[in-house]
């Protein structure tokens, strides 16, 4: 079923495992199943044999942008995260994570080009932090903060084809590797159509 959030230019379609997303004053909320993740082992496991993860997506607007949300996560075990969530094509996607890894709450983040990586940045204090995706022409950074103004630099990386990253889908994913679920929030949700004026000034 179609999601329409009045704070976002498109609409976002369910894939993956079917939870119940919902959206309410503001607030995105769903629900990860037990031992659900999107996550490709770098030891040659092929995508097939993994699980996945709920997520609502849609296609960004052509040219620049930054998706922001602030994200709460009911942490219960490890590796329950909420996530924005980039996806170019059925092998090549990416994950900016608030995420407990794997005691404590950890802005982490998955590239996946066939086979994921897994980076973890640095730990934040508490159960909510802001996220930040962006497209500046044909690559994607990733920004956290724990204010909403001020930005750190986290990753920046190019995805696909020029082509690929010019149809990118982003959007929203809950996961619960471990754990029996876990629930997510997406609160402060917001679309700029330019991306950030420097990646690495705070800005």
């Amino acid at each position: 079923m179609t999601t329409t959030l009045p704070e976002l230019p498109f609409a976002l379609e369910p894939f993956g495992p079917a939870i119940d997303w919902s959206h309410e004053n503001g607030v995105l909320t769903g629900r990860a199943g037990a031992r659900q993740d999107r996550f490709v082992p770098p030891d040659g496991e092929s995508l097939d044999s993994v699980s996945d993860a709920s997520r609502l997506l849609g296609t960004a607007p052509a040219g620049d942008f930054q998706l922001i949300a602030r994200v709460r996560v009911g942490f219960a075990a490890a590796f329950d995260a909420g996530v924005l969530y980039l996806h170019v094509g059925d092998r090549e996607w990416a994950k900016l994570c608030l995420e407990l890894s794997p005691d404590r709450p950890t802005i982490c983040t998955v590239v996946t080009r066939g086979h994921s990586d897994d980076v973890n940045s640095f730990v934040v204090d508490g159960d909510s932090y802001w996220l930040r995706l962006s497209r500046t022409g044909n690559a994607f950074a990733f920004h956290a903060s724990a204010d909403g103004e001020k930005w750190t630099f986290v990753r920046v990386f190019a995805l696909g084809t020029p082509e690929q990253a010019a149809t990118a889908s982003i959007g929203f994913l809950a996961q619960s590797p471990t754990g029996d679920g876990c629930e997510v929030s997406f609160d402060r949700i917001a679309f700029r159509p330019t991306g950030p004026a420097d990646l690495r000034d705070g800005s």
